[in-house]
């Protein structure tokens, strides 16, 4: 099954810290870009950080000196380390995978996890 799977989300307190992973099914060979989305209720899905198969990665202002991405090329796993959490950090979290190339020699464009709670709240 092509999926990406996220984990780690959860309550904590304001200025804790917590780390998402997702990973990818093993069908898929390679991802290109992969990136960690948001959405609250009401409002639009926005990117939260992203990273290059080359390791260049991309924040959202309002996350930047605090979230830090990084990615395992050979796992095709992706992280987010969220410290100095802030209750405006509370959202779903969404992985992202962007020009996934599967076994046999498939592509897909783009793939989506189911999406990971995350609440900072004391």
């Amino acid at each position: 099954q092509v999926q990406l799977v996220e984990s780690g989300g959860g309550l904590v307190q304001p200025g804790g810290s917590l780390r998402l992973s997702c990973a990818a099914s093993s069908i898929i060979f390679s991802i290109n870009n992969m990136g960690w989305y948001r959405q609250t209720p009401g409002k639009e899905r926005e990117l939260v950080a992203a990273v290059t198969s080359g390791g260049i990665t991309n924040y959202a202002d309002s996350v930047k000196g605090r979230f830090t991405i990084s990615r395992d090329n050979a796992k095709n796993t992706v992280y987010l380390q969220m410290n100095s959490l802030k209750s405006e950090d509370t959202a779903v979290y969404y992985c992202n995978g962007e020009d996934l190339t599967l076994q046999f020699g498939k592509f897909i464009k783009a793939l989506w996890g189911q999406g990971i709670q995350v609440t900072v709240s004391s």
